[in-house]
């Protein structure tokens, strides 16, 4: 998490799996979980709309991205950068 201004804003590192529409792109982002009872890992996978106003990042790239004010219906992140 980055703090800004006194705020924790989430960061979080994904893979673009769609580049499809402009200047969006649909990230999944996956996380290890612990089971409480049982201690099992198991992986969480989340699709993420992030905008990208410039279209720099592609399909399969790995990019950074952060939390932001909502920009459209779905859109509420934004690509820091293309790792």
């Amino acid at each position: 998490m980055a703090i800004i201004w006194n705020k924790s804003i989430k960061e979080f590192v994904g893979e673009v799996i769609s580049d499809k529409s402009n200047q969006t792109r649909v990230v999944l982002v996956k996380s290890v979980k612990v089971h409480p009872l049982y201690k099992k890992r198991f992986i969480v996978r989340k699709k993420y709309y992030a905008h990208d106003d410039k279209n720099i990042s592609k399909l399969g790239d790995n990019v950074k991205i952060r939390e932001a004010k909502p920009i459209s219906k779905l859109k509420r992140w934004v690509v820091i950068e293309t790792l």
